[in-house]
C-alpha cells in the first residue's frame, strides 16, 4: 500500500486523513494532510528537525495528541512542515518533523489550523494497511 493522505469535507473545518501499510505511516500521512491544509508541503523545505514525543491511552488519542503538537510546534517556531517521521510502540510516540520558518510570500499559507478535534478521529486496520484521521478546526 502506497502511503498517501487526503482531504475530506467537514462543515467549516477540514477533515485529514492518512493512509499507509503501518500505522506509522498512516500518521506521518496525516501529518502531512495537516500541513497541507496550510501549504503545499513540497514547498517546504527540511532544514530544521522538531522532536515530538506524546503519550497517549489509546491510538486516537495518540493521533490527535500528535497534530495537536505539530499544531503548537508550528505556531510557536513560525515554522512550516514537510517531512514526517513516527515510530509508535505501546501507546508512545516519538516523531520527528523536518521543515522551515514560515515566508509568508513562498509558502501563501491558506489556513491557520487551530487544533485537532475528537470529530471523526479514526485509527484502524484499512484494507492491507492502516488509516488515521480526524477534523482539524481552522
Amino acid at each position: 500500500m502506497m502511503p498517501r493522505f487526503e482531504h475530506f469535507p467537514h462543515d467549516a473545518d477540514i477533515g485529514v486523513r492518512g493512509i499507509g501499510a503501518r500505522k506509522s505511516d498512516a500518521f506521518e500521512q496525516a501529518a502531512l494532510a495537516l500541513s497541507a491544509i496550510v501549504t503545499d508541503p513540497e514547498t517546504v523545505a527540511p532544514s530544521e528537525k522538531v522532536e515530538v514525543e506524546c503519550v497517549a491511552p489509546s491510538d486516537q488519542l495518540l493521533l490527535a495528541d500528535w497534530l495537536n503538537r505539530l499544531i503548537y510546534e508550528m505556531a510557536v517556531r513560525h515554522m512550516l512542515f514537510g517531512r514526517f517521521l513516527v515510530a509508535i510502540e505501546a501507546g508512545r510516540l516519538r516523531g520527528q518533523a523536518w521543515g522551515e520558518r514560515l515566508d509568508p510570500v513562498r509558502h501563501a499559507p491558506a489556513v491557520e489550523p487551530k487544533g485537532a478535534t475528537l470529530t471523526e478521529l479514526r485509527v484502524e486496520p484499512y484494507g492491507d494497511g492502516w488509516v488515521a484521521q480526524c477534523v482539524i478546526d481552522v
